[in-house]
């Protein structure tokens, strides 16, 4: 089995999150999931209703039990969030958790800018799943996002 290209998937990734409609409180991001070298669901902020983030609009088009799961990387631009806004929502942490995807690649930690300390990294960790941190990544994970006002 040869390595996984991380760069090939987050780019991909990038080009989905610039698709989000731009909405002025809320990021533009973009998702992949990926099995055996396989795109097999994506999702961007915002696809298919006005609350969508882009790792729970892909999770979403697989069935919860889809047993590749457990085999598969999601790759995100921005670090899934750990609350959210709504109580009827659960976190993309706690998502991807219960599917049982065992590697997360994000480009950019989320800033304090709607969640004073978002813990999505830590949490995911806590659970036994790898995250990778593709930091060259991070300003085109930025660059849809500017009209919050990022540096």
């Amino acid at each position: 089995m040869t390595a996984p290209d991380h760069r090939r998937w987050m780019t991909r990734a990038v080009e989905l999150a610039h698709l989000c409609p731009t909405v002025a409180n809320a990021y533009s991001v973009g998702a992949v999931i990926v099995v055996d070298g396989q795109e097999i669901a994506t999702g961007y902020s915002r696809e298919t209703d006005a609350k969508g983030h882009a790792e729970e609009v892909a999770l979403d088009k697989l069935d919860a039990g889809d047993p590749r799961l457990e085999r598969a990387t999601i790759y995100s631009t921005l670090e899934p969030c750990s609350q959210r806004a709504t109580a009827t929502r659960r976190p993309c942490t706690d998502r991807i958790i219960t599917a049982g995807i065992p590697v997360v690649v994000i480009a950019w930690r989320e800033p304090s800018i709607f969640v004073e300390d978002c813990v999505g990294v830590e949490k995911l960790s806590r659970h036994g799943i790898e995250v990778i941190e593709l930091l060259e990544f991070t300003d085109a994970a930025k660059a849809m996002n500017r009209h919050l006002g990022l540096p």
